[in-house]
């Protein structure tokens, strides 16, 4: 058997926050739409997935997650797809000061 002292432990306070998220067991069709969804009807989802996140004691976690991880689809910690991409995207247009 190899030595695997070296090897790093369990990474469980990696996620831990996710069983404090106020979206845990409500399914992901709240916060991922169905391909082809548009207009309204995602705009409604994605109002009804925010409203969760509003109170969640864990938003803050979430959304750095989804914005770490580059995350594609869904609503993460209050934000859509769209708009964690125009936050990104505005982050690396910013100058980084030193």
């Amino acid at each position: 058997m190899k030595d695997v002292s070296r090897l790093p432990g369990a990474a469980h306070h990696h996620w831990q926050w996710q069983a404090r998220a106020a979206c845990r067991g409500l399914g992901p069709g709240r916060f991922f739409h169905p391909a082809g969804e548009r207009g309204e009807e995602r705009e409604d989802r994605d109002e009804a997935a925010k409203r969760v996140c509003q109170g969640c004691p864990v938003r803050a976690a979430c959304l750095e997650h989804a914005l770490r991880t580059r995350e594609p689809f869904g609503v993460w910690g209050g934000l859509t797809e769209e708009e964690r991409r125009r936050l990104l995207s505005g982050a690396a247009a910013r100058p980084v000061s030193v």
